[in-house]
């Protein structure tokens, strides 16, 4: 290496006729090796202590390779150069020693002898041992001294023995080193090693964060800036060289630091980036990263750009400098911690996310029914592209102020892509949030708790960061006021930087332009309200809730911005605060709950609407809207005592499902029927009423449907599908099961409630189908699958939320009774009959016509072959397996009278049921 030791002439003991000058002994630790005859030792008191170079006497080494710079012209080594610095190195380096010396007064050096121990006596002589190992050469001029003669005599056995450069095998051009001084490109040297560590010798160290070392076993030569930390250094000067008049605190004993565990060590060094020409990196030693035992001690403090290339690490970093900033130990003796003490409730808790703001917060709804505001720490939000921002990413100009129509979230570039992000992330999922700081009040802007926000174990703002969707905030070196994961977060602003993501883009930032039809409402009725009233169900978001029945929403396909009234109920008016200068207005009775109610399902979540027209002003749309579950949440309303039907449902599809919710809701004096009193009408008229339903002679109707039956129940109903819907069918199943196979779900993360439309992951195939869930047993749930009709029970894991794009479909399969006939009460005659009837119809392509239409059950239906017409029903009658069901509707009577007729030929015949008689003659009497 380049050091002191590379000008050192021959030297050894003075020559004849000088007077020789008294030896000293001293004792003291060895602190580096600079050459295969030349040590520096320092004392064992100090921080740091006297050092002292000591040349051997009579002794002279092969020279070190001097590097370009160092003091002249680039050398190379002389052969066993290296191999003679290596043996002492290996031997003495942070071992104490006992030494002789003496300057002769014709030099500026001074020589002796070096003894392992505190004691020459028994100490090995390392003069000697180098000597007679064959890597320095003995001075042998004059007439030799006795320690002279004694190392001239090892000199001869080496020789004899052909050890070390006496060696007759070994070519001395193999013992020089080809040392790379110098890299053109040092990001390739990073690359080559690939975050591995790599075995080095440290060879200087500068600070106490900086050193010089050499990579084995290619010699390359680094200057090593340490990832992460900064520690005190030297003061430079106008010319930019070192003043050492100037003392900076610590500086010394960091460095001295540092020298005591690395300087000439074996370590492991991990590159990890470079700057300009300088690599930055991890050293590992025995004991571990010295990054740390710095900080540990105050001796350093954590430098973010640094510590943003990491590997792996960052977080020990930032514990081991809070350690000293708590014990105040050196740099951190007058430190004052500005983080303020946190309450147990503030600091950590879990609960249900409700509603994402623009990128940069969220409502979190806590398992006590509390609601809190929780910012993500340390990032910032897309924002103004008019404002001026410094280097640190602070607002030096905002922008200036825009129109009163202005939004943010569609008209700052990537805004809505960030909301969008968070929304489809996080609503109603469950979160952990920890609490890292809270951020004073400025700007006529209160206080923000700021946290990490987990879910599923992944940091939220950190997947925000790594798309590009946000930047991180950057602080003063002394401000602890920032995320726990900070370092985190600034490696992924750093890779979304590189991969050109989102914010980071060459690209130019387009806006996403929205049509706000809540401002322009000429354009709803005349380009828009044909095609939404044509379409069977739009999808859409609802991005605000005004009051139970009024929302603004966000329909994604035409890009609009529109308000939205629930079609058939009247809904009670909410609490409206002061705002603008309009004073506050107070709601009507459980206007308020009515709110609460649609926000807490609806709100930023995912709807099926379909809109029939325009209110008098044709400033809103009316129309239906279904949630994420599937529920219509007109009926859902009523159902709770929350609105009442209006009279324009009267003409509406809804209308019965309306009216029977609202007659539950009124039985059970639900909210705005806490004080309902039925009103009882008069006898006469439901007798006129019911005289009427008699003079109505409906006559049966064939109308042949061809179906697939694809289940059947032990209570002989059964599924089927049309034939027609197949195609349909086997397109919606193809993109479910690509949708899930592309965005697999977070186990655990959904927590499915009865009667929710789900997502279900069949035991059979693992694949993914439309559900409705039935029953919850602790962490199993019972579905029914609704295209096919069939059920299970399965972990509650293997459920997901259905995405609404699969929701808005009716269910392909559809459940019917079959008509007319009954099973018998005897258990083995009833798993015969189902027997039967599966392997008549089961999976087979059969025509289906219904024959009477039932209220809150399955309809009545025949089923017949397509080819010869058999009515499978009235065949079971006759094979004796099943009872033929007597009713009185008239225009069933002939279907009766034939079915009722085969069950009296298969009693005559006694069989099946009726081997040993007529089993009915003691059964109700609708069977006789």
């Amino acid at each position: 290496m380049a050091t002191a030791a590379n000008t050192v002439t021959a030297a050894g003991a003075p020559k004849d006729g000088a007077p020789p000058a008294p030896a000293k002994t001293l004792s003291g630790i060895v602190k580096q090796v600079l050459s295969g005859d030349t040590l520096v030792i320092r004392a064992t008191k100090g921080a740091p202590p006297p050092e002292k170079q000591i040349t051997f006497s009579h002794v002279l080494a092969p020279k070190l390779a001097r590097r370009p710079g160092a003091g002249g012209d680039e050398t190379k080594d002389e052969p066993w150069a290296w191999e003679s610095r290596e043996f002492l190195r290996k031997k003495l380096i942070g071992v104490e020693v006992t030494f002789t010396f003496d300057k002769p007064a014709n030099s500026n050096r001074e020589y002796g002898f070096v003894w392992i121990g505190k004691d020459k006596e028994t100490g090995e002589n390392v003069v000697e041992s180098i000597v007679r190992e064959g890597l320095v050469s003995v001075r042998r001029e004059g007439r030799p001294t006795p320690e002279q003669q004694t190392l001239i005599e090892l000199e001869d056995q080496a020789r004899a023995a052909g050890r070390g450069k006496w060696s007759h095998n070994v070519n001395a051009v193999d013992k020089v080193r080809n040392i790379k001084w110098a890299h053109e490109n040092p990001a390739h040297i990073v690359d080559i090693y690939g975050g591995k560590p790599v075995k080095a010798i440290i060879e200087h160290v500068r600070d106490g964060s900086t050193v010089r070392a050499f990579l084995l076993p290619d010699f390359h030569y680094i200057t090593l800036m340490i990832s992460g930390i900064r520690c005190p250094g030297v003061k430079l000067d106008a010319d930019g060289k070192p003043d050492l008049s100037v003392k900076v605190p610590f500086a010394d004993e960091a460095r001295y630091y540092v020298e005591t565990r690395l300087l000439q060590r074996d370590v492991e060094i991990r590159l990890e980036s470079v700057n300009n020409s300088n690599f930055i990196g991890s050293i590992l030693y025995p004991k571990g990263n010295i990054a740390e035992s710095l900080l540990r001690e105050g001796l350093a403090k954590c430098v973010d750009w640094s510590m943003a290339v990491m590997k792996t690490g960052a977080d020990k970093l930032r514990a081991a400098e809070r350690i000293a900033k708590e014990k105040r130990l050196r740099q951190w003796q007058d430190y004052q911690a500005k983080t303020p003490a946190f309450n147990s409730k503030e600091k950590d808790f879990g609960g249900t996310v409700i509603e994402v703001f623009n990128g940069d917060a969220i409502n979190v709804r806590l398992f006590n029914g509390h609601v809190k505001k929780v910012f993500f720490s340390s990032i910032r939000p897309p924002r103004d592209q008019r404002a001026v921002v410094g280097t640190d990413g602070e607002e030096i100009v905002k922008a200036p102020p825009r129109g009163k129509n202005y939004r943010p979230l569609y008209e700052i570039p990537h805004m809505f892509d960030a909301r969008e992000f968070l929304r489809k992330k996080l609503i109603n999922k469950k979160v952990t949030c920890n609490l890292d700081y809270i951020s004073p009040p400025r700007e006529n802007f209160p206080e923000k708790y700021c946290y990490t926000v987990l879910i599923g174990g992944q940091n939220v703002a950190e997947a925000m960061v790594a798309k590009g969707l946000a930047t991180c905030v950057r602080y003063r070196q002394d401000d602890d006021q920032r995320s726990s994961a900070y370092d985190q977060l600034i490696a992924a602003e750093q890779q979304a930087i590189k991969g050109l993501k989102g914010l980071h883009a060459k690209k130019d930032n387009a806006t996403l332009r929205v049509n706000d039809l809540t401002v322009d409402h000429s354009r709803i009725k005349v380009q828009y309200l044909p095609s939404w009233q044509r379409a069977l169900r739009s999808e859409a978001i609802v991005e605000f809730v005004a009051s139970g029945s009024r929302l603004r929403i966000f329909v994604p396909k035409d890009s609009c911005l529109v308000t939205f009234l629930l079609a058939g109920i009247s809904c009670p008016r909410s609490s409206r605060p002061a705002l603008n200068g309009v004073p506050a207005q107070e709601g009507e009775p459980f206007g308020d709950e009515a709110l609460t109610f649609t926000r807490e399902r609806v709100l930023q979540r995912e709807v099926s609407v379909h809109i029939d027209t325009t209110d008098k002003a044709g400033s809103a749309v009316i129309g239906w809207l279904w949630t994420d579950s599937g529920a219509n949440l007109s009926v859902a309303l009523v159902e709770e005592g929350l609105a009442e039907v209006h009279f324009s449902a009267g003409k509406s599809e809804y209308y019965r499902l309306l009216k029977s919710a609202e007659d539950r809701a009124k039985a059970a004096k639900k909210n705005i029927w806490v004080n309902y009193v039925e009103q009882v009408e008069p006898e006469e008229k439901v007798v006129v009423e019911e005289e009427k339903d008699e003079k109505v002679v409906v006559e049966r109707k064939v109308n042949y449907e061809n179906v697939i039956v694809t289940e059947i129940t032990e209570t002989l109903t059964f599924f089927a599908q049309s034939v027609e819907n197949g195609p349909k069918l086997e397109t919606l199943m193809s993109k479910l099961h690509a949708d899930f196979q592309g965005n697999p779900p977070i186990a655990g993360s959904y927590t499915p409630k009865r009667g929710d439309l789900v997502a279900a992951q069949f035991t059979f195939d693992n694949q993914w189908y439309r559900a409705k869930v039935e029953r919850i047993q602790g962490s199993n749930a019972t579905v029914l699958y609704i295209d096919y009709g069939n059920k299970e029970t399965l972990p509650t894991n293997r459920l997901a939320a259905l995405p609404p794009a699969f929701s808005s479909e009716k269910p392909y399969a559809t459940e019917y009774a079959l008509a007319l006939v009954a099973l018998p009460a005897d258990n083995e005659d009833k798993e015969e009959a189902l027997r039967a009837f599966s392997e008549d119809v089961l999976n087979h392509k059969v025509q289906l016509n219904v024959e009477l239409k039932v209220a809150g059950a399955p309809n009545l239906a025949t089923l017949h072959d397509p080819t010869t017409k058999v009515d499978f029903g009235k065949q079971l009658v006759a094979e004796g397996l099943v009872l033929a069901e007597k009713r009185r509707e008239r225009k069933l009577k002939d279907l009766v009278d034939q079915y009722r007729a085969a069950q009296e030929a298969a009693l005559a015949a006694h069989l099946a049921i009726w081997k040993y008689g007529d089993i009915t003659q003691d059964d109700t009497p609708e069977f006789r």
